[in-house]
């Protein structure tokens, strides 16, 4: 009995054999697989090569590792945006051969770009930056590489990054000189509008990628001169005013609307 139920049901024991009924699965293109990742690695490394090469030193950076971070460190508050090393202001570089060797030892690594050695970067939120960088071009102003970061529900609001030369290297240190918006790593959200990332300080540089799967990447390019941060500014300070403007109103609004629906009579 069982050999002609073996029989009947193509040697397969108790369960038929399925693969008549079902499609052929699609055998795995490992060539072209193994080309479209090199392909990645290449692009990845052109883009840091030519941030170097543009003078903005490089340092790696954590990763994501699921929703957190590659560090060890529990809870990490800022996981895949703080460097590696804590040496990073000493480690940064622009030398093409230590930028590859990372590159090439670190697949997964993001990078940063210390601030204040060769250039400072002025952080504003994603939508202040847009309005600004087209007035900005409009009027025809000399505007530096700038990124952008979309920003999510796991690394909030996102944010354009305009670099500028820096005033953060004065020969004699009597000419530096402080200001309000100076953010650093351990200041960023006291800074929610403009920040200015001077000494000190860091930011990413694409191809950077954040938990959830969002990226940092350039609007234009490290290929642009730096221009002055002053002359910047003005644009960038209003953009923010009107962009923290527009969203206090719309959280007036909407307690207004909860109040009013808290306060609403319920219908009998």
């Amino acid at each position: 009995m069982n050999a002609g139920f073996d029989r009947r049901t193509g040697g397969q024991g108790r369960f038929p054999r399925l693969s008549r009924w079902l499609p052929g699965r699609r055998p795995r293109d490992r060539a072209a697989e193994a080309a479209t990742a090199a392909a990645a690695a290449d692009g990845r490394e052109d883009l840091l090569l030519a941030t170097a090469a543009a003078g903005l030193p490089l340092a790696p950076a954590a990763h994501p590792l699921g929703y957190g971070c590659s560090c060890d460190r529990v809870g990490c508050p800022t996981p895949a945006r703080h460097p590696v090393s804590w040496a990073w202001q000493t480690q940064s570089t622009t030398d093409r051969a230590q930028v590859e060797r990372w590159a090439r030892h670190q697949p997964e690594a993001n990078f940063i770009t210390a601030t204040g050695m060769t250039h400072d970067v002025l952080d504003v939120p994603r939508e202040a930056g847009q309005e600004a960088l087209e007035r900005l071009l409009a009027a025809g102003a000399e505007v530096g590489p700038v990124t952008v970061t979309d920003g999510g529900p796991l690394t909030g609001e996102g944010r354009m990054m305009f670099f500028t030369l820096t005033r953060g290297t004065p020969e004699d240190e009597d000419e530096w000189w402080p200001c309000a918006l100076d953010c650093h790593p351990e200041t960023m959200d006291e800074h929610p509008g403009l920040r200015w990332h001077c000494r000190g300080s860091y930011v990413l540089v694409p191809p950077a990628v954040l938990p959830g799967e969002e990226r940092v990447e350039w609007v234009r390019g490290p290929e642009h001169p730096l221009p002055d941060p002053l002359s910047l500014l003005e644009a960038l300070t209003d953009a923010c005013a009107r962009h923290v403007g527009t969203a206090a109103d719309a959280a007036v609004e909407a307690g207004d609307a909860l109040d009013g629906r808290a306060t609403r009579p319920s219908p009998r």
